[in-house]
């Protein structure tokens, strides 16, 4: 069973930066394409950044140049760097994984962490 565990959200001021990180339970890490959605308030979660198990990268326009998803095959873990952050960031950021070779594979979630952009 695949675990996923977010850390590093927390309040910010307009501009300024956070490093998410989440960290995958399984020793089978390098199998699997990952990614950051996020949801805000009265929204629908939507996929932020993702990375495939290539090391592949993908960011919604929103994000481009300001984030920055990257992997570690040997700590089992994916990080979100968000630097100019803005109060539209604001959302709660859920890590995903789902196996990159397997078809119409289980998508897993994490419990989700609370980024919060405000002055």
């Amino acid at each position: 069973q695949v675990r996923l565990a977010e850390s590093g959200g927390g309040l910010v001021q307009p501009g300024e930066s956070l490093r998410l990180s989440c960290q995958f339970s399984e020793n089978l890490f390098t199998y699997y394409d990952m990614a950051w959605y996020r949801q805000a308030p009265g929204k629908q979660r939507e996929l932020a950044a993702s990375i495939t198990r290539t090391g592949d990268t993908n960011y919604t326009e929103t994000v481009k140049g300001r984030f920055t998803i990257s992997r570690d095959n040997a700590r089992n873990t994916v990080d979100l760097q968000m630097n100019s952050l803005k109060a539209e960031d604001t959302a709660i950021y859920y890590c995903s994984a789902r196996h990159g070779l397997v078809t119409n594979a289980r998508r897993y979630w994490g419990q989700g962490t609370q980024v919060t952009v405000s002055s």
